[in-house]
């Protein structure tokens, strides 16, 4: 099969290093995927600025947000257009005997735990993979839908985890990346949505893709936010009272204000993660009899929904993706980094 490229991480904050080598080989249970695209998470950002340590030793290819054609494998999957989940689970362990695959502790992570998708190609288990029906395919190019495997299927889990219902109000602070994702996906599951940032150009995107409310909380104090929260939810008609708060900027003024915003019977989800720490009274959850949860990428059992939602025309991502030459990787992270793109970025291979 030729040779395949990858782009490695080799030190911390250093330029990514262009390696070839020889196509692995693979066992019954695996498959090599021609990568489509692979999407920059700010996970992969953590690694390769943040010094967050990956499973695998550098050299590293990051990259979990994989598109793709599966190359070699199983006849029945070779030709086949695929997305590959974030975690690979196990499949066999307690946890995923449970439903709870997304958290097997013997899960593997592309880009973590072996050689990611910022490359020509990638072995990986097949056991997992999603297929992409061709009827997309007449909207989107392939790599467009590779932000699937963590920025849409991560909000998509958490929002059926937390039991969001038809006419609730969803409050989803953090409409940048993953957060405006969790948004459209709340607005397609009935809620009323109430989306809020610092950043006017986000909420606006926000409000034209569908979502029902904004608030820019830019200087604003606790006592008022959550004084233009209530008046909002009286002016869409939502209940008073069983909120569901979705937390997704992972800064702790963001965590504080959700907590914060905590009523009766409200379930706040956490998504965005932040090393910071927080001083809040937990006793709230007793007194209003809320609930607290969080959540881990997305269970390869609901790709196929979070798929669907696209294939359907219900969920359009057009907005908020966009792509690059995977050869400007170096530029690409930088660029991220200093927060020069509205949009999730997707890196190309040449062949």
């Amino acid at each position: 099969m030729g040779k395949m490229k990858q782009w490695q991480m080799t030190a911390l904050k250093e330029d990514f290093s262009l390696v070839e080598s020889d196509m692995p080989t693979i066992n019954e249970d695996e498959a090599i995927v021609k990568i489509a695209g692979c999407g920059v998470c700010h996970t992969d950002l953590s690694f390769w600025n943040d010094g967050v340590r990956t499973k695998m030793e550098m050299p590293l290819t990051l990259g979990h947000e994989i598109s793709g054609v599966v190359a070699e494998g199983p006849s029945n999957w070779v030709g086949k257009n695929v997305i590959i989940p974030a975690v690979l689970p196990c499949g066999n362990c307690e946890l995923c005997n449970k439903g709870r695959s997304n958290m097997c502790q013997n899960q593997l992570m592309p880009g973590n735990d072996f050689h990611g998708g910022f490359a020509t190609h990638i072995k990986v288990p097949h056991q997992y993979l999603c297929e992409v029906p061709d009827s997309i395919l007449e909207n989107y190019k392939l790599e467009e839908l590779s932000v699937i495997a963590d920025a849409i299927s991560t909000p998509y889990q958490v929002m059926k985890k937390s039991e969001l219902e038809e006419g609730d109000l969803a409050i989803v602070i953090g409409v940048g990346g993953v957060g405006v994702y969790g948004a459209l996906i709340a607005k397609i599951m009935g809620a009323k949505v109430l989306a809020i940032d610092i950043n006017d150009e986000k909420l606006a995107n926000a409000k034209k893709n569908g979502v029902d409310a904004t608030l820019n909380s830019k200087g604003l104090d606790f006592k008022e936010i959550k004084g233009k929260v209530r008046e909002i939810a009286k002016e869409l008609g939502a209940p008073k009272f069983g909120w569901k708060i979705f937390e997704f900027s992972g800064t702790t003024p963001g965590q504080e204000l959700a907590f914060g915003l905590l009523t009766f019977t409200s379930t706040l989800s956490i998504v965005g993660f932040t090393m910071d720490k927080m001083n809040v009274r937990l006793s709230n959850l007793m007194a209003f009899d809320a609930k607290l949860i969080g959540t881990w990428g997305c269970k390869p059992e609901l790709y196929p929904e979070v798929v669907d939602l696209i294939a359907s025309g219900k969920l359009d991502i057009k907005d908020f993706v966009q792509t690059f030459p995977m050869n400007q990787i170096n530029e690409v992270f930088k660029n991220t980094l200093d927060h020069k793109y509205d949009k999730r970025s997707v890196l190309v291979p040449e062949c």
